[in-house]
């Protein structure tokens, strides 16, 4: 069945030529990744249409414009709750749209109170503290080493290696610049010194499925680094990707689970594992609007290695939103238009 799939997005290109910085913008998305969706979505046998971001969404439904369903992934680029604008708009208009809902995506761009949701339920994540003005160093009672970074960023930014700390002083340079560099929240939190893996994810709920886990394996150069900006913009040097399975995938497999259904998670993304001194995988943070490059994201580099094409990746997708928001059981152009409000 044709389906009218409008794509929200935001354009890396846009943002740098009004001369936003290459790590302003490192979450936003590349013309390659656009067309590399609309070609899966029409050799799938569906109808895509470009919107943009969140102004363009607005002007084309204050024009009357109307989609089936939205495939959404588009990152936002102000505040705390960027990534929810777009779903809560269409939230607004009774529109359907692939991924995660507004009160997931603002729960989940904040790893600690992401962390605060799945150490109440039981999935096991480092201890933290959540650091908001340096006066909040007061209560720390972690021991050393800990790791820092932003709160509310992706694509490893605000990550060096000046995020693993060793001792007070430290500790205290590295908040005091994340907190001024980033005007965000800070998440302080015990070092996981183990192995590190991706765990890409396909369906909603119960129907919830995980792909084999993905080892992260740093160049002997850069052992003990983290999966930092740097390390990711150029991961060909410095990394090597590998699939692992029998007992330890599968438990990494189960907390990446038990994590993406504990905070109702929806169609697709990635869960980032790392294991402890004692060798326990750890939930480290949730990507809910997973990067879709079809060349360098870890999603689609993860389903290459399983024998998964990108177009399946792209299906496999679209069939969760469309079982989820029952289009699969209606004709094209099924959602009523809403009056522009």
């Amino acid at each position: 069945m044709k389906i009218k799939i409008g794509m929200t997005y935001d354009l890396r290109d846009e943002y740098l030529a009004r001369n936003y910085s290459a790590e302003e913008t490192a979450e936003l998305d590349t013309r390659e990744t656009i067309e590399g969706i609309e070609e899966s979505l029409r050799a799938l046998g569906h109808e895509p249409c470009r919107i943009g971001g969140v102004h363009s969404l607005v002007e084309q439904l204050a024009a009357g414009e109307r989609w089936d369903i939205v495939f959404n992934i588009a990152e936002g680029m102000f505040g705390l709750s960027r990534e929810a604008q777009i779903p809560a708009l269409l939230d607004a208009y009774r529109i359907p749209y692939t991924f995660s809902d507004p009160m997931v995506l603002g729960l989940t761009l904040h790893k600690g109170m992401t962390k605060h949701v799945l150490k109440n339920i039981g999935v096991p994540t480092a201890d933290f503290l959540i650091l908001n003005t340096m006066e909040d160093l007061k209560d720390l009672s972690l021991p050393f080493p800990l790791f820092v970074k932003p709160a509310a960023e992706g694509t490893g930014k605000g990550i060096s290696d000046r995020s693993l700390v060793h001792n007070r002083t430290d500790l205290e340079s590295i908040c005091a610049e994340l907190l001024e560099a980033y005007r965000q929240p800070v998440l302080v939190e015990t070092f996981l010194p183990g192995r590190e893996f991706t765990v890409g994810i396909i369906g909603t709920g119960s129907a919830a499925t995980a792909f084999k886990p993905m080892e992260v394996v740093f160049n002997q150069e850069l052992s003990g680094a983290s999966y930092s900006y740097e390390t990711k913009k150029n991961y060909l040097d410095r990394v090597e990707y590998r699939l692992i399975d029998g007992k330890l995938g599968s438990a990494c497999e189960e907390v990446a689970l038990a994590a993406w259904r504990g905070l109702g998670c929806r169609d697709g993304g990635r869960i980032d594992i790392r294991l402890d001194a004692a060798g326990i995988p750890n939930f480290i943070e949730v990507n809910p609007l997973a990067g879709l490059n079809p060349v360098d994201s870890d999603l689609p580099i993860l389903c290459r290695l399983s024998g998964i094409s990108y177009k399946e990746l792209i299906g496999r997708i679209m069939d969760s939103a469309l079982e989820r928001t029952g289009l699969l059981k209606e004709t094209p152009a099924a959602c009523e238009p809403v009056a522009a409000l």
